[in-house]
């Protein structure tokens, strides 16, 4: 089987893979604490840069998911006008645990984040973030390489596909695996950290793959017809990370 060396060998170059990880020994209170307790302006901008999105496509309806949810709802939360039902799908037990005790009535920590959706966007003016989140949001195991296909009609998937291996063609699959979970023509919001190092949590060590806005814009114009907005913050925050990456667009028929 000479075309699995190539495959073989650059494995072993870049180090562990995403099964190689125990990522229940992921600490989301540690995570929330350093990345979301006090908002980044950087996260707000994109959160609005989401809700404008959302917004620009009108109702969707439907299941919508968040991909690798970690300790961090805002994704949710922009979601909420618009969707039926919202799936959280995460590997880590201990993130599973730890979205279970947010909800279903999430602390006030979240606020901030949820006024910036409310003020210039009427459809989130009119629902109660906190009821329809405890209605509608189910935690899931998930795997994302293992999605089903084509089953969603919105999602999200932040800080997720980057920084699950460090290896480039787990990157690749995990965003190919988001992109054809969702039916065509849904919106999605993707977001990655760009040329992220890797990170610690808990004392332990957590890989990535370091990644370019080039490269991230090419994958997704293999994947969908459309990508309507790609947003680069180009600030040193978050230690090494050197910005953030956050795509926008709709799932199209190049899968």
């Amino acid at each position: 089987m000479p075309e699995a060396f190539p495959a073989i060998l650059e494995a072993a170059i870049e180090g562990p893979g995403n099964a190689e990880i125990d990522w229940d020994k992921f600490e989301p209170e540690e995570y929330f604490n350093l990345n979301y307790l006090n908002p980044f302006p950087d996260d707000l901008h994109i959160l609005q840069k989401i809700r404008d999105h959302f917004v620009s496509v009108g109702p969707v309806g439907g299941t919508g998911i968040d991909v690798g949810s970690g300790a961090n709802l805002y994704p949710t939360l922009a979601m909420l006008p618009y969707c039926n039902e919202i799936e959280l799908h995460e590997r880590s037990s201990a993130n599973r645990a730890w979205l279970r005790h947010q909800l279903p009535a999430y602390p006030e920590i979240w606020d901030q984040y949820w006024n910036r959706l409310a003020p210039r966007g009427p459809i989130y003016r009119h629902i109660s973030p906190r009821d329809t989140i405890g209605k509608i949001a189910k935690v899931k195991q998930g795997d994302v390489f293992k999605l089903p296909q084509k089953r969603w009609s919105i999602g999200t998937m932040f800080f997720v596909a980057e920084s699950i291996s460090t290896r480039r063609r787990e990157f690749q699959l995990a965003v190919e695996r988001f992109i054809g979970a969702l039916q065509p023509g849904a919106p999605f919001a993707a977001a990655f950290m760009n040329m992220s190092p890797g990170y610690t949590n808990g004392g332990n060590p957590f890989p990535a793959v370091p990644v370019t806005t080039t490269e991230v814009q090419h994958l997704l114009e293999r994947l969908v017809d459309e990508v309507t907005e790609l947003v680069f913050s180009g600030k040193l925050l978050r230690g090494d990370y050197k910005g953030m990456i956050l795509t926008l667009g709709r799932a199209g028929k190049k899968r």
